[in-house]
């Protein structure tokens, strides 16, 4: 699986951040960005910025993306 966010739709509400801060994080530009580990992908952010999720979070960014206000997180299947 990999996931990643569309800033244009962001809201900054956080939800995914709360939920899987692991892979989801919001930088002081209001938004949330996906990270691999400490990389935060912001530049480009959106889905150049994709990141691979581990197995044990799977569960996680599921639910971010299903909570998220925004509608932002999208999720590729591998």
């Amino acid at each position: 699986m990999k996931v990643w966010i569309d800033q244009d739709l962001c809201t900054g509400d956080g939800l995914c951040e709360e939920i899987c801060p692991s892979v989801f994080t919001l930088l002081d530009d209001g938004l949330a960005y996906v990270k691999d580990q400490d990389q935060v992908m912001n530049n480009p952010g959106g889905a150049a910025g994709q990141v691979l999720v581990p197995d044990d979070m799977e569960d996680a960014v599921t639910e971010a993306a299903e909570e998220c206000p925004g509608e932002c997180i999208f999720i590729e299947q591998d």
